[in-house]
């Protein structure tokens, strides 16, 4: 265990310069840890990387005992919602029968707390791939305009699907359109609503009864038009794509991200492709699991044993693409908020050693998201940082325990962790 170090302030202005003086720099990009450095903060950017001289810290620097610094974790595949049902033991209690009916605006208290429970976590960026009513949105300008402390936001606004039964449960979550015409238009109306990317269903869904999700959901000249709308906008594009069919044929079309692509480990061609081509895989291995087990209660049973068939192939598939080159990112999938980082570990138990794990969560997750200044500790990068009492490299599972995270910074700002109290300064 490292020695203990002093809490420091999360309500002050930040100083022009903070100081991390004897950490072990884990870069996020993959190149070895670096220890005994120091690294200068100033403003929101890191400004400098250097060695840590002398065996005492300078006055101004906080001392951190040789605890190892990583970038802000981030999560590629989260739902932001005000819905807690697959999030045992967060939020408020189910109501009772007879109590007095709840507003519907508590649902934006219950977002604030997931926000909070993120950072508490470590995780600074999240990419909401679909949420209730705009939630997503509506969190992600929260925190952009300082009314909310919480992770950086880029939402999807409402998941593009062609007209299905899924559309019957998930309701507000979806924009439902048919043909290439109108699978353009809902692409510029997400993009009025305030989305960051695009979102399409280019398959089923597991958690659908009616829904097969082996075959396409859409045509390809719709799936075309989708993309083609939204790469000639600026904007990069999430599949959901489960089954072979459809997920063959959003890796044809040039999406971005395969959102887990369970099956690709019965399809090398396709894995050498999204290498070639830099495509991201978020195989969500939790989700699976979650339905198989966790959730399994409230899940109609062919979902479950669907799940667990599922699960089996996800594993394959996250093997596979690691032995083709795929670029991997973290993508949680589950509840409750703050337990994200338990994704990391079921991607390390298929087969990724302990810096591949990191680095989906860092560097290649902000890759996959079109982040070009986070996920690195670098000079220059924006200066969100986590410092962890433990050794990710060796056992990446020290992430997902709450009590090893003892410093998170997001923009230069303590915002959460054992050293970060409210009345404590920054110091040594």
């Amino acid at each position: 265990m490292t020695a203990p170090v002093a809490p420091v302030s999360s309500t002050a202005m930040p100083p022009a310069e903070r100081v991390l003086w004897n950490v072990r720099v884990i870069p996020g990009d993959g190149t070895p840890a670096r220890e005994r450095m120091a690294v200068g903060v100033r403003d929101e950017r890191i400004a400098w990387v250097e060695p840590a001289g002398g065996e005492d810290p300078p006055a101004e620097a906080l001392d951190c005992a040789g605890r190892a610094l990583l970038p802000g974790l981030i999560d590629a595949h989260v739902h932001l919602s005000s819905s807690t049902e697959r999030s045992p033991g967060f939020g408020p209690p189910e109501p009772l029968h007879g109590e007095e009916p709840r507003q519907r605006e508590l649902g934006y208290y219950v977002l604030a707390q997931s926000a909070a429970e993120l950072l508490a976590a470590g995780v600074t960026t999240v990419r909401d791939v679909g949420s209730f009513d705009l939630e997503g949105v509506t969190v992600r300008q929260a925190v952009e305009l300082g009314l909310l402390a919480g992770p950086r936001v880029l939402s999807c606004g409402r998941i593009i699907s062609a007209t299905s039964p899924g559309g019957a449960i998930f309701g507000s979550m979806y924009h439902e359109a048919d043909g290439p015409y109108a699978m353009r238009h809902a692409v510029r109306r997400q993009l009025r609503d305030g989305a960051s990317f695009i979102k399409v269903m280019a398959t089923g869904a597991r958690s659908v009864v009616r829904e097969d999700p082996e075959p396409a959901q859409m045509t390809r000249e719709e799936l075309r038009a989708i993309v083609e709308e939204a790469h000639r906008m600026g904007f990069r594009v999430a599949a959901h794509a489960e089954g072979l069919e459809g997920t063959r044929m959003a890796i044809e079309e040039g999406v971005d991200t395969v959102e887990h692509g369970l099956a690709l480990h019965r399809a090398p061609d396709l894995l050498a492709v999204m290498a070639e081509r830099g495509t991201t895989l978020v195989p969500t291995l939790s989700t699976f699991h979650d339905v198989a087990d966790r959730f399994a209660p409230c899940f109609a049973p062919v979902l479950v044993d669907l799940a667990k068939r599922q699960a089996e192939e996800a594993a394959l598939t996250v093997a596979a693409a690691r032995t083709a080159g795929v670029p991997m990112a973290m993508g949680y999938d589950s509840g409750p908020p703050g337990a994200n980082l338990t994704e990391l570990v079921r991607m390390a138990d298929a087969g990724l050693t302990g810096g591949e794990a990191v680095v989906a969560a860092t560097s290649a997750a902000a890759r996959a998201l079109g982040l070009h200044d986070v996920g690195v500790v670098r000079p220059g990068a924006v200066a969100d940082l986590v410092l962890v009492d433990g050794d990710p490299l060796a056992d990446p599972a020290v992430l997902a325990r709450r009590d090893a995270i003892q410093l998170v910074l997001a923009g230069g700002r303590p915002v959460a962790g054992g050293m970060c109290r409210p009345a404590d300064p920054w110091q040594t």
